[in-house]
């Protein structure tokens, strides 16, 4: 191959087209011959044709003029592109131009719809194992009262599922296995500014240690009455 030729190839503006819309051109109500024509377009404003004619466009396609035409009409409708007016300053003529603007924004918007849309199912699949982490530790199904309170908690008091369920394991270890417990853990946890699980444990562990530190004489009997209650009762002076 002629060097010439080859420097005057790789010279050559390149046309980018996102991966994204190649991937969701269809879900835009786009057919394969208008994402061709709308790549075309971006082609000759990239080259300094602001607004590419039926018939320029009908040279580097298969398409007709006639139908060149029809399809950039049908863009516009779909608000895929957009033919806008701007007046030249020096010359103070008034001139059109065409604007893929619209084309991008669409796609955006339902880039961003599709992923709003991923994470609300995501999310109700993690709540709807909590309640199911519920019902399996109190062995039965949870009442109207007991799932208003659960979503009280995420919806409302804005606790994350994880310290949800960090609450419900400190309850089952300390043996007070009920929802008035739990909500009074979660209230200890946000009153100290624990946030994440990790803090949460570590909090807990600060009020085990606490509790086994030396009591007085007086106390002893007590302590000693208490040592087969399972896990420890940090909240009992709440």
């Amino acid at each position: 191959m002629d060097d010439t030729v080859l420097l005057k190839w790789v010279q050559q503006k390149q046309v980018t087209v996102p991966h994204l819309l190649l991937k969701h051109y269809t879900k835009l109500n786009m057919n394969e011959t208008e994402l061709v024509l709308l790549i075309q377009i971006q082609r000759l404003i990239d080259n300094g044709d602001s607004f590419p004619t039926p018939q320029t466009l009908s040279e580097q396609m298969t398409l007709s003029i006639e139908e060149c035409a029809e399809k950039i009409g049908q863009l516009v409708r779909k608000r895929l592109l957009s033919i806008k007016n701007k007046r030249d300053d020096e010359t103070n003529m008034v001139y059109e131009y065409c604007s893929l603007d619209p084309l991008w924004l669409q796609l955006i918007d339902y880039v961003e719809t599709e992923q709003s849309e991923y994470e609300g199912t995501k999310t109700e699949e993690v709540e709807g194992q909590l309640f199911q982490q519920f019902e399996q530790e109190f062995a039965r199904p949870l009442s109207p009262i007991e799932v208003e309170t659960i979503s009280m908690w995420i919806d409302q008091d804005t606790y994350t599922i994880e310290l949800i369920q960090a609450a419900l394991k400190e309850a089952v270890i300390s043996g007070k296995l009920n929802f008035r417990y739990i909500d009074r853990i979660l209230f200890e946890w946000q009153r100290n500014g624990v946030r994440t699980v990790e803090q949460a444990h570590a909090h807990s562990e600060r009020f085990r240690q606490k509790t086994n530190l030396p009591i007085n004489k007086e106390k002893r009997q007590t302590a000693k009455q208490s040592e087969n209650i399972p896990g420890f009762n940090w909240l009992e002076n709440l």
